[in-house]
């Protein structure tokens, strides 16, 4: 099951479960849709995989299945600016 992680790791924008925004790797690194389309030009970072759209839990299976709490944040040069 996705984590569903809470923010953007490289520039720590916060990204609700709902969050149309968000992007994963097959590994679930998250980033933000602008800095996966303006600083990895869709290709995570950490792998090299394909960024896409992170699906969205329904509000009804979030109680039961709660997006993960614990912010990721992983030191690129591409985010210095972030």
């Amino acid at each position: 099951m996705l984590q569903l992680r809470p923010n953007c790791e490289c520039c720590d924008r916060d990204l609700a479960p709902d969050s149309r925004d968000a992007m994963i790797c097959t590994f679930e690194c998250t980033f933000c849709a602008d800095c996966a389309d303006t600083r990895f030009q869709g290709a995570c970072p950490n792998c090299g995989g394909e960024l896409v759209r992170r699906p969205v839990r329904p509000a009804s299976k979030l109680e039961t299945y709660p997006a993960s709490q614990e912010r990721v944040r992983k030191p690129h040069p591409e985010c210095a600016a972030a």
